[in-house]
């Protein structure tokens, strides 16, 4: 399914649209159930998400495609005409194995439940309904005031792909008509703007069978992309005073033990097991084998701040029904980044990272983040590392930080990472929609964990602080939403190709190859399009690539020594001589513009 945007509203009304949109897949499962019947389509799970929400069915006997849903969209506004009840229950697991005795999934969510010795919660929609879910719902049907069905696809039971196939149902739910026409209309602008099919197009990666899901390959015009940004990171971090490190892709779990990311992560890791019987993990982040650098001599508070930097892969096992192009992947890169520093220089060095963050954004395309402080929930402090205490006295002084950049900025309970409160930057694409790019994290624990100090003026042990900062975070992911946000047409510095020479025959082919070597020697990346096509397939080839400019030579530019230049996304041409453009492009290319 295509990523929108996550829907901005105050947390009441994120809450109802969640409710709303659960009982909306609810009744899709009732339709489903009156339509074909319950030994047909056997209900198995569904969510609400940020876009809407989904629901797996077994299938048997029928077909299931997107030619059913005006009948089924048909069903379900009977059932949300009747204005059914909406009602939770709590019952026994003993009850609900019989009530759901012939579904095997049910069956086994409660051989969960009965584990955890947790009670059954189920919710009927009239009398005629009802399903195993913890909720929450609308209070009646008729509450459901517009959805839409949206597509069909194949889904592993609990994403594993051991696991019995089942038909995945997409839909979306809104309060009112209008929030749904205008999210139908973005969903169309991100179906056309979809990164798994520019990036075929654009061949800048693909996926093996034989490599598996979620591990990306890169080719060399994605892996110019990737590294140009990257580039771009180191350059304005070693502005900042940042210093390489390299650190391996494996580790003792006892890493990740003292850093507390084995008792949350455990089963997010992939493990390997030595011959000799010691436990390893593939590293699913950075930052504790980082500290073990700072940790390795004696540091005086004279060598602080210590910066480190490091572009690397992490993995994590994600679920396969879980995966999605670039957006969700197993093997994620990150430009990572820790400051070990004291608490006297924290503000200066996250102000730092901020202006690094402002700089890079600004000249991939997005001019202006907005600040998110990810906070914790109080409600539910197991989740955290420290007490109440200090993460009240923490996010203060984020809160002080940001006022001192004189930012507005919103707060969000619950995002805090579990070691520390962070500030996210949302950046905001061509289509409106919203997405958590860079983040800055203070962590005072990961240091208490692993022992960190310096020798301060005093000579006595001083507690330092960590910080954690990702300009991109995954590259991955951030590929995904550059390639959408400028529909693959990338700003000049990034293009693959930044010009491409269209000699008209074979006759100005010499002359398009010495234009194109000057512009080479200058360092930039020019193409010649030196087959025999007709001119008008050439510039066709030429827009379908999103080059940025096209650069036509014939009798007449041969003669005069000039180029007549196209834009991308213009038609008329201006002449310039070749000198000249190239000079204005490396002019671009340089000031990233």
């Amino acid at each position: 399914m295509i990523d929108t945007r996550k829907i901005t509203m105050k947390k009441e009304n994120q809450e109802y649209l969640w409710k709303l949109r659960h009982s909306c897949e609810h009744v899709l499962t009732q339709a489903m159930h009156r339509l074909y019947g319950a030994d047909k389509v056997v209900m198995a799970m569904g969510p609400a998400t940020d876009d809407g929400f989904y629901f797996d069915f077994e299938v048997k006997g029928v077909k299931i495609s997107e030619e059913n849903f005006p009948a089924i969209e048909a069903e379900m506004q009977k059932i949300i005409a009747e204005a059914l009840p909406i009602v939770r229950k709590e019952i026994e697991v003993a009850a609900a194995r019989e009530l759901f005795k012939d579904n095997p999934y049910k069956q086994e969510w409660l051989d969960e439940i009965e584990t955890a010795k947790q009670g059954a919660t189920v919710y009927w929609i009239g009398d005629q309904f009802v399903d195993l879910c913890k909720g929450p719902h609308v209070d009646n049907t008729n509450e459901i005031k517009a959805f839409k069905l949206l597509s069909v696809a194949g889904a592993y039971w609990r994403g594993d792909e051991h696991n019995q196939m089942l038909v995945r149902v997409y839909g979306t739910a809104f309060p009112s008509e209008k929030e749904l026409k205008d999210y139908l209309f973005m969903r169309e602008e991100a179906l056309k703007r979809d990164h798994k099919k520019l990036g075929k197009e654009l061949d800048l990666f693909t996926f093996s069978n034989l490599v598996g899901a979620g591990l990306p390959l890169w080719t060399p015009k994605g892996t110019l992309i990737r590294n140009l940004l990257d580039e771009y990171v180191w350059q304005l971090r070693k502005a900042k005073g940042y210093e390489k490190v390299t650190i391996p892709h494996i580790t003792k779990r006892d890493l990740y033990e003292t850093s507390g990311h084995w008792a949350k992560y455990e089963n997010d890791l992939f493990k390997i097991n030595t011959r000799e019987g010691h436990e390893f993990a593939m590293k699913p982040m950075n930052c504790p084998h980082h500290t073990q650098i700072y940790n390795h001599v004696p540091r005086s508070y004279k060598d602080l701040p210590q910066r480190y930097a490091e572009t690397t892969m992490v993995y994590r096992d994600e679920q396969t029904g879980e995966l999605s192009g670039l957006s969700r992947v197993r093997c994620i890169t990150q430009d990572d980044a820790h400051v070990f520093c004291r608490e006297s220089q924290l503000n200066d060095e996250m102000l730092a990272i901020w202006d690094i963050i402002e700089t890079f954004y600004k000249a991939t395309g997005f001019p202006k983040l907005a600040v998110r402080l990810s906070l914790h929930d109080p409600a539910k402090m197991e989740n955290y590392l420290g007490n109440e205490e200090d993460w009240q006295k923490w996010e203060d002084g984020l809160r002080n930080l940001a006022k001192s950049k004189g930012v507005e900025y919103t707060e969000e309970q619950g995002e805090a990472a579990f070691y520390g409160p962070k500030i996210d930057f949302m950046a905001y694409d061509s289509i409106g929609r919203e997405w958590q790019v860079a983040t800055i994290q203070a962590d005072r624990n990961m240091p208490k964990n692993f022992d960190l100090f310096c020798i301060n003026e005093k000579s006595e042990e001083e507690r330092i602080v960590m910080v954690h900062a990702a300009i991109m975070g995954s590259i991955e992911r951030f590929m995904s939403i550059l390639i959408e946000h400028h529909y693959g047409a990338f700003p000049v510095w990034l293009a693959p190709v930044q010009a491409v020479i269209l000699p008209i025959n074979d006759s100005h082919l010499a002359y398009a190859e010495e234009i194109g070597a000057q512009a080479k020697e200058m360092g930039l990346r020019v193409a010649i399009a030196d087959s025999n096509e007709s001119l008008s397939k050439k510039i066709r080839t030429a827009q379908m690539e999103k080059v940025p400019y096209m650069l036509v030579v014939g009798n007449k530019e041969v003669e005069d020594k000039v180029v007549a230049v196209r834009k991308r996304g213009e038609k008329e041409q201006s002449i310039v001589s070749a000198e000249e453009f190239w000079q204005n492009l490396k002019q671009q290319v340089d000031n990233k513009s």
